[in-house]
């Protein structure tokens, strides 16, 4: 049983996908519900959002064409405590397939390395040939607090800027 359920359906612009949920979320039943995950402050400073939502608001992303779901679904904790083997990547394959939102934005390069099945990956915009179908895939600095080494909102810029185009 997934710790969280997904948040999709047909035409997003985007859904964002995590390694797994942290424990605070699933004690909360909401996404990025740590007090210091950045994940809907920045929503709202790069445009994807009108306001800077609450973690239990997140099924209102809907109303912005934004969706969720994570890489392992049925375990949380801290990605270095996570086991790579509990991600389920053709589960995503095939959500991804089913609800072709028009981006996959990976939070974080752990799940984007997992489901490239690569070592080794840059952030933004990644190749045509990662595309699954017509969704296009960006790798995206984590909005963990445990990440706050690596943060640069210049690469979620830029997947806001693509749906400008």
């Amino acid at each position: 049983m997934s710790i969280l359920q997904d948040l999709l359906r047909d035409g997003l612009r985007v859904v964002f996908c995590g390694f797994a949920v942290g424990d605070k979320s699933a004690q909360k039943g909401a996404y990025y519900a740590e007090a210091n995950n950045k994940f809907w402050r920045i929503l709202c400073e790069i445009g994807l959002t009108p306001i800077a939502l609450e973690p239990l608001e997140y099924r209102r992303l809907l109303e912005y064409d934004i969706g969720l779901t994570d890489l392992v679904k049925t375990f949380h904790g801290s990605d270095r405590h996570i086991d790579c083997s509990m991600d389920d990547i053709e589960a995503l394959v095939s959500k991804v397939k089913k609800y072709a939102p028009r981006a996959l934005g990976f939070n974080g390069k752990k799940a984007a390395k997992r489901f490239l099945r690569t070592d080794s990956v840059e952030y933004g915009l990644q190749p045509p040939e990662s595309a699954v179908g017509p969704t296009t895939l960006f790798v995206l600095p984590s909005t963990s607090g445990a990440a706050n080494r690596y943060w640069n909102i210049g690469h979620w810029q830029k997947l806001a800027d693509y749906f400008q185009k």
